[in-house]
This record gives C-alpha cells, structure tokens and sequence, in this order.
C-alpha cells in the first residue's frame, strides 16, 4: 500500500475508501492533495478488485476547500506588479492540473460514493460534484465561496453542478457564497439523503457501495461511462475557458485584500479593482 500525506486509502469486499486527512486544518486542500487526488484514483480506476468507491473526511469536517496559506505562493507571483505573460502563463498550468486531479474523480469508471460531514467548502463542493451520489449527515453544510474570496470557482462546480442542481440554485449559491444546510442541499438535489450523523452516513454509503459492488463490475461501468458521455465535451470545454479567464483576470487588488484579510483573520473590504 502506498502512504500518502494527504489521505487514507484502503479496500476491503471490492469497496474502496479514500479518507480526506489534510494536513491542513478541516481537511483543507494543499500541495499534497492536488498531487496525490489523481494518483489515487488512477490505481483504484486500474484495480480490477475495486468496484465502488467511497470518498469521505476524517474528523468533523469533509473539507474546508482550499488550503490558502499553503497555496498562496501559487498567486504571489500573478499579484506582483505588472505581472506579464510567464507568471500567467504558470499560473494557467498549475489551474489546470488542479482542474485534472479533480477530473481524475470524475472520469474514474468505478462509481463514487461521497459521504460528507461537517463543512464542505469551495474546493470540498468541486470535489464531491465530481462524485457519482453524494450523501451527508444532518451536520453537513455546503458553500460555494470562492466569490467572497475575489475569485471566480474554477475547478469544476461552476461546471458540474448546473447538471446536478440546475443554473439557478448554481447561480444563487455562485454568487452569494452563502452557506446552506443539509436539508437544503437535500431540497434542491445536491445531495440524495440526509443520515442523523457521521457514523449514519458512513453506514448508509458502504451499504450503497456493496450494492453496487454486487452487481456485474462491467456493467456498472459502462452504465458510468453511457450517463458521463453527454457531459464529458461540455465540461472540457468550461473548464479550459475558465482557467484562460482566469489567468487574465484574476489579478485583482479585490484578490489582493482577500488573501491579506485571510492572514489578518478579519473580514475583507472589496472595491471592484
């Protein structure tokens, strides 16, 4: 078994687990988490024992999204004055291989099972988009907050989501940033069911997992593979704009007081430049 910093892998009755550990505080998203996400899922998409997959957090939380102060040298050098074409140009690479280990989850053939407890935060909602079903425990609460923080999501959920929720609650939780409840993410279709706790969720996708496990692997796999087809174009297609749009406008002094006011720990003053 290969140890990995950001996660907990293990397969026991053709039912894989990969657990979120961090290292940052709520399972947040870092260097470790970007590199390791596609590589996980590759092995379990080549492993012939592997038939379900379920995707969880460790401790109280899914995931608190991105890892900020340990991403933060990612945008050091598009903030600096004058930033040109190789700082943008960098910056356009490494959106893009973050934009591909997320990918790696959603183009995996075997089905993903997300159990979600706790926050699931900007980069946590991109992750569990990419999953098959998404199942939560009445603690859990979602936000789609990249808008708060002067950038515009680009990892998947403004992708993903339309398809699963539909453009207006997309759009509502776009461009608020607000946070909503389980029951709400229930009512409008993020989620298939709300289980009283943790332990409840885990329970409920490991019965799920076996179910589909038991079913003729090939088969499940390409029922997988017929539902994902009509999306797959659509999806390339936004994300590669997004991180082009991205890459010219993201540098903001919006972006520059959101990241300050991060370190700060107080609330951010945006100006629209």
């Amino acid at each position: 078994m290969t140890e990995w910093k950001a996660f907990d892998v293990e397969s026991k009755d053709h039912i894989a687990t990969v657990t979120l550990t961090g290292p940052g505080k709520g399972n947040a998203m870092g260097p470790d988490f970007w590199r390791e996400l596609p590589l996980i899922f590759g092995e379990l998409d080549a492993d012939p024992e592997v038939r379900a997959i379920v995707l969880t957090g460790s401790g109280k939380h899914f995931s608190y999204g991105l890892d900020l102060p340990a991403m933060s040298p990612l945008f050091g050098p598009l903030l600096a004055d004058k930033a040109l074409a190789a700082p943008r140009t960098d910056f356009l690479k490494h959106v893009r291989s973050m934009q591909d280990s997320v990918t790696a989850v959603a183009d995996c053939a075997k089905p993903v099972i997300a159990a979600i407890s706790g926050w699931c935060i900007g980069g946590g909602l991109d992750l569990i988009a990419a999953a098959d079903i998404r199942l939560a425990s009445a603690d859990a609460k979602f936000s789609l907050r990249e808008a708060k923080v002067a950038i515009v999501a680009d990892i998947g959920s403004l992708h993903r989501l339309p398809g699963i929720i539909g453009e207006g609650h997309v759009r509502e939780l776009a461009y608020t940033g607000k946070d909503i409840d389980a029951a709400r993410a229930e009512k409008i279709g993020l989620i298939n069911d709300v289980f009283e706790d943790q332990d409840a969720v885990l329970e409920a996708a490991y019965a799920m997992a076996g179910e589909i496990a038991a079913n003729p692997p090939l088969v499940v796999q390409g029922i997988k593979d017929v539902l994902d087809q009509p999306k797959r174009g659509k999806v390339a297609d936004g994300l590669r704009y997004v991180s082009v749009w991205n890459s010219a406008f993201l540098p903001s002094e919006d972006l520059t007081e959101a990241i300050t006011a991060v370190f700060e720990k107080r609330a951010p003053e945006f100006k629209g430049r």
